[in-house]
């Protein structure tokens, strides 16, 4: 009797053992799955970490688009004529504080330095200047000048007046509706009444009262050009 308790007595704690190891499968299963999946990976920062966390990124705003600048006056051109480099340097400065196109009045026979000496009775100025001569250009107007609504007249003062190769241009172009502006450059002249005579020979166009510039006198002549208000 005492040897068949005791028998009992293993059967039983060797049963409870069983179960309690039947039971450590499954849970030892369950954290076995749980250690096989991966960690998420950390978000950066920023939109895509708000995305990778499972959120919906933020959208993008776009910014409002903008129109181009136009000048206050609408389409300016600055046209000049330049023989030594003087005119065309306060012509460039011009356009650029403008934001300006640019056009050259260029001779078709462009001048050479012998043309050029006033002191030469013979020299082609000197003729030209006897004969009232209008010099044939290279292209008389420029692309696109029917849309522009102000127009620099740039040129070299020549005995007085206004280079002869500005008086073509003037009196070969339509200036109708448009704000002509003149300026020239010289070395003790003053503007003179050249831009009166210009706009006489143009025939068309609101002509103002231009303004004379020495050489080097580039930022003088930005500065004028944007006390304008044009």
């Amino acid at each position: 009797m005492s040897r068949l308790s005791t028998f009992e007595i293993s059967r039983r704690s060797l049963l409870r053992g069983a179960a309690a190891l039947a039971a450590l499968v499954p849970a030892t299963a369950s954290l076995a799955a749980c250690s096989s999946e991966e960690a998420p990976a950390p978000a950066d920062e920023g939109v895509a970490g708000s995305a990778a966390a499972g959120s919906a990124p933020a959208e993008d705003v776009a910014a409002p688009e903008q129109d181009a600048a136009q000048p206050a006056g609408g389409s300016v051109l600055v046209t000049y004529f330049s023989a030594t480099g003087n005119t065309e340097a306060a012509a460039q400065a011009i356009a650029e504080h403008l934001g300006a196109d640019v056009f050259e009045i260029i001779p078709a026979e462009p001048y050479t330095d012998a043309d050029l000496d006033y002191n030469d009775s013979a020299s082609r100025t000197s003729v030209e200047r006897a004969e009232d001569a209008r010099p044939e250009l290279a292209q008389l107007t420029p692309d696109g000048f029917d849309a522009c609504d102000t127009v620099f007249v740039g040129y070299p003062i020549w005995w007085g007046d206004a280079a002869w190769p500005v008086k073509t241009f003037a009196e070969n172009n339509d200036f109708t509706g448009k704000t002509v502006v003149p300026f020239c450059t010289s070395a003790s002249s003053g503007v003179g009444g050249s831009g009166d005579e210009l706009a006489e020979l143009a025939g068309t166009g609101d002509w103002l009262e231009g303004r004379r510039f020495a050489a080097g006198s580039g930022d003088d002549a930005a500065a004028w050009a944007d006390s304008l208000g044009l």
